[in-house]
C-alpha cells in the first residue's frame, strides 16, 4: 500500500505541473476541470476519478504516471517547436524539421502506447465519451506539423502520383463480419474509419507509394439466437456474406445486443502500379471498451449470461482479433482516375478484402472516400 500511495503522490505532483495546484479537499485542480484532464489522458471520467481518489489498482497508477509524463514531454516539445518556428526557422530550417519529425514520431508512439497498454490488461471500462483519434487528428491538423509533400517539392516533370491522394479519407459505409467461435452469436461491425494519407519521404520512392495512418471504431454484437456463422453467408459459400445481412441495422433488431467497442490504430501502405493500387497494412494498437453493465442487463436475460459474454469478449480480444494484427489481404483495385492529376475530393478507393475467422475466410468490402484533399490544384 505504501508503494501505491507513493505512486498516487507522484501522479498528483506531475498533474500539478500541467494543471496547477491540487485541492485535496474537493479533488480538483486549480486551472482545469477533471473532465478535461481525463480527455487529455485518454481516460473516462470514472477512470480518472478512481485515479485521483487513489482507488485505482497499482497497475493503473503505474500506467497513469507514465501517461502524464508523456503528456508533459509533448507539452515541452510544443514549446520547443513554437520557439524555433518563431525565431530560428529562417536561419536553421533543418533544425525545425528535425524537431517536427521527432515530435510526430512521439505523438504516433503515444497513441500506439495508449491503445496497446489498454489492451494488455483487458477491456477498458465503458463510458469513454471522447474521440480516441484526437491525438492522430492533432498530428495531421495543426500549425506545427505538415507531414505532406507540397507542390514545390514535386519533380520538374510532375510525375509523383501519390501527391493527389494526400489528405483525410473516411469510411464510406459500414460492413459486418460474423465470428466463427466455439460459441455462436458474435458479430464484428466496422462503424467508422478516419485515415490520413501522406506520401511520406519524397526521396524514398518515386511517388508510387503512400501510407495511411488510420483510426478505426468497430463494435462487437451478440445475437441472442446464437445462429451459426453460415446463417449469414450466401448459400453454398464459405466466404460471401449475404447482402441483406450487411445492410441490416442491428440496433433495430431486438435479437442483437451491442457488447463492446473496438478502437484500433492502423497503418496502411498503398502502392500505385500504373492504374492499379495495392493495399497492405496491419494493426499497431487496439483498445476494447465494454458496454456498461447496467445497459447490458437491460437487454439480457440474466447476470450469468452477461458475465459469460464479457468472458467471450475477453477471449475474442486475446485470440480472434489477433487475425486483424496480421497483414491484411486485399485484391488490387483500379485507380479512381486514369490521370492521377485529376484525383479530387469525393473519389473513392474500394477494396475487396478477406478476414480469417476460424476455418472461414469472410469477404468484406472497405470503401474510403477522400473528404479533405491536401492539394486541390494539380502540378504543371
Amino acid at each position: 500500500m505504501n508503494n501505491q500511495n507513493e505512486l498516487h503522490r507522484t501522479f498528483i505532483s506531475r498533474l500539478e505541473i500541467r494543471y496547477g495546484k491540487f485541492n485535496s479537499e474537493n479533488n480538483r485542480f486549480a486551472s482545469t476541470s477533471n473532465s478535461k484532464i481525463a480527455r487529455d489522458l485518454f481516460y473516462s471520467d470514472s477512470q480518472f476519478s478512481r485515479l485521483i481518489n487513489n482507488t485505482a489498482s497499482e497497475g493503473e497508477l503505474v500506467r497513469a504516471v507514465d501517461n502524464i509524463q508523456r503528456l508533459l514531454e509533448v507539452h515541452t516539445l510544443e514549446k520547443e517547436v513554437e520557439k524555433y518556428k518563431s525565431t530560428q526557422y529562417r536561419k536553421r530550417p533543418g533544425k525545425i524539421w528535425w524537431i517536427v519529425l521527432v515530435f510526430l514520431m512521439i505523438l504516433t508512439g503515444i497513441l500506439g502506447y495508449l491503445l496497446l497498454t489498454s489492451g494488455e490488461k483487458g477491456p477498458a471500462a465503458a463510458g469513454t465519451d471522447h474521440s480516441r483519434y484526437e491525438m492522430l487528428k492533432w498530428s495531421f491538423e495543426n500549425n506545427y506539423i505538415r507531414p505532406y509533400i507540397t507542390l514545390k517539392e514535386l519533380p520538374d516533370d510532375c510525375y509523383f502520383p501519390c501527391y493527389k491522394y494526400q489528405g483525410k479519407w473516411t469510411l464510406k459505409k459500414e460492413y459486418k463480419i460474423p465470428f466463427f467461435r466455439e460459441r455462436n452469436g458474435f458479430h464484428y461491425v466496422a462503424k467508422q474509419a478516419v485515415m490520413y494519407a501522406t506520401c511520406g519521404d519524397k526521396n524514398a520512392t518515386n511517388g508510387e507509394k503512400f501510407e495511411g495512418y488510420e483510426y478505426q471504431k468497430h463494435e462487437i454484437w451478440y445475437d441472442k439466437r446464437e445462429f451459426p456463422i453460415d446463417s449469414f453467408l450466401v448459400k453454398g459459400s464459405l466466404s460471401e456474406v449475404r447482402p441483406s445481412y450487411n445492410k441490416a441495422a442491428l440496433e433495430d433488431n431486438s435479437n442483437f445486443v451491442k457488447v463492446a467497442y473496438v478502437h484500433t490504430f492502423f497503418k496502411t501502405e498503398f502502392e500505385i502500379d500504373s492504374l492499379d493500387i495495392q493495399r497492405t497494412g496491419k494493426t499497431i494498437g487496439r483498445d476494447i471498451e465494454l458496454i456498461d453493465d447496467g445497459e447490458l442487463m437491460e437487454k439480457l436475460s440474466s447476470a450469468k449470461l452477461m458475465e459469460e459474454l464479457k468472458s467471450e469478449v475477453n477471449a475474442i480480444a486475446r485470440n480472434r482479433l489477433e487475425d486483424f494484427s496480421k497483414p491484411i489481404k486485399c485484391n488490387p483495385i483500379r485507380a479512381p482516375k486514369e490521370d492521377f492529376n485529376m484525383i479530387e475530393e469525393g473519389d473513392r478507393l474500394s477494396f475487396d478484402c478477406q478476414f480469417s475467422t476460424g476455418r472461414f475466410l469472410v469477404n468484406y468490402n472497405k470503401v474510403y472516400v477522400l473528404d479533405d484533399q491536401y492539394i486541390n490544384n494539380y502540378c504543371r
